[in-house]
């Protein structure tokens, strides 16, 4: 299979996203389409979990923001370090469909065994010291390997957060795979390593490019970035867009509550079971329990989120998007500060 029917196949899996219409890149106007051409251009392709942000413009632009300046663009980590921590953290969500794309672009970066370990999901079985321990340290089960400098450990909670945050957006709406449906099973292997084969960067793209797309943002960034840096300055844009789509589409007490309960979990799954969600929502007016059903399992559980809690969903596909990406991030802001800077 030739990479070009490649990435048409997989311009082809927005017809899968799930309760949303992404917007077809021939009909991408304005924003969205200067997100898609960025996209395009640094990724090498028309990702899915980009694209399926599209019905609310502004919040694909801060979930391109984050993606972009913390794995895609330049910096002093490694671009395959920052996929062992995109991959592990996709491991530890258990989000197989990220799982499988980080895991090849890591196995095209020339280290398939680290790959085939996190797929497999015996990340501590890599032989490398410090690429296990870096896995370790995406997961939350240990410090950095020794000598990262703060930095490059900035670099390394950024990639964490935005796939802390992508995620739970996929799990929501793509499924297990990147590869098509249609693509048959003899097939699987063969498109699959030219996949890989598009996933192997490049060059990477100078930081700061994607910027422009929001405007700056009249809070400071994170703590875990440096102050006054691009990775600072875009996950700050970024945030302030995601909490104005959240004001948007969200009430206050629901986005009070889902933080409440964010601070006091420990990040262990709930189960399989959603009977927890009930009587956490029960505190909320009973017009607003969707919504923070809705939410909670997004932040907690997004792979128990099914149709039937977003069949009758009033405000349309971009409230929906703007739900799902608020509750997604405010989980991924809450793991990223629990991550230590040092070894």
């Amino acid at each position: 299979m030739a990479p070009v029917l490649v990435r048409l196949a997989l311009r082809r899996t927005l017809r899968d996203v799930k309760y949303v219409e992404a917007v077809r890149p021939r009909h991408a106007r304005g924003l969205v389409r200067d997100v898609y051409r960025q996209v395009e251009r640094d990724f090498g392709m028309l990702a899915p979990p980009m694209a399926l942000h599209s019905p609310a413009p502004d919040v694909l632009a801060a979930a391109w923001l984050m993606l972009r300046e913390s794995l895609v663009a330049g910096g002093t980590a490694s671009r395959a370090d920052k996929e062992v921590v995109a991959a592990a953290v996709s491991a530890a969500n258990s989000c197989p469909y990220c799982v499988e794309v980080h895991g090849m672009a890591l196995g095209s970066l020339g280290d398939p065994v680290a790959a085939a370990a996190i797929q497999s999901g015996a990340a501590a079985t890599i032989p490398d010291h410090d690429t296990r321990a870096l896995a370790a340290w995406a997961r939350g089960a240990g410090g950095l390997p020794a000598g990262v400098p703060a930095g490059t450990a900035a670099e390394f909670v950024g990639v964490a957060v935005a796939f802390h945050y992508l995620n739970r957006v996929v799990s929501v709406f793509l499924g297990p795979s990147p590869l098509p449906e249609a693509v048959p099973p003899a097939a699987r292997a063969k498109a699959k390593a030219v996949l890989g084969f598009l996933l192997k960067p490049g060059a990477p793209p100078p930081p700061g490019r994607a910027l422009d797309l929001l405007p700056a943002a009249s809070v400071s960034g994170p703590d875990w970035a440096p102050p006054g840096g691009t990775l600072s300055d875009a996950f700050a844009r970024a945030a302030a867009a995601i909490e104005a789509a959240g004001e948007r589409s969200m009430p206050t007490r629901v986005r009070d509550l889902v933080r409440r309960e964010l601070k006091a979990w420990d990040g262990e799954p709930p189960g399989l079971s959603r009977a927890w969600v009930t009587p956490v929502v029960a505190e909320l007016p009973p017009e607003e329990r969707l919504v923070g059903r809705v939410a909670l399992l997004v932040a907690k559980a997004p792979y128990q989120v099914d149709a039937a809690d977003v069949a009758d969903w009033v405000p349309g596909d971009r409230g929906l998007v703007e739900l799902v990406s608020w509750a997604s991030l405010a989980a991924a802001v809450e793991f990223g500060d629990r991550l230590p800077l040092r070894a």
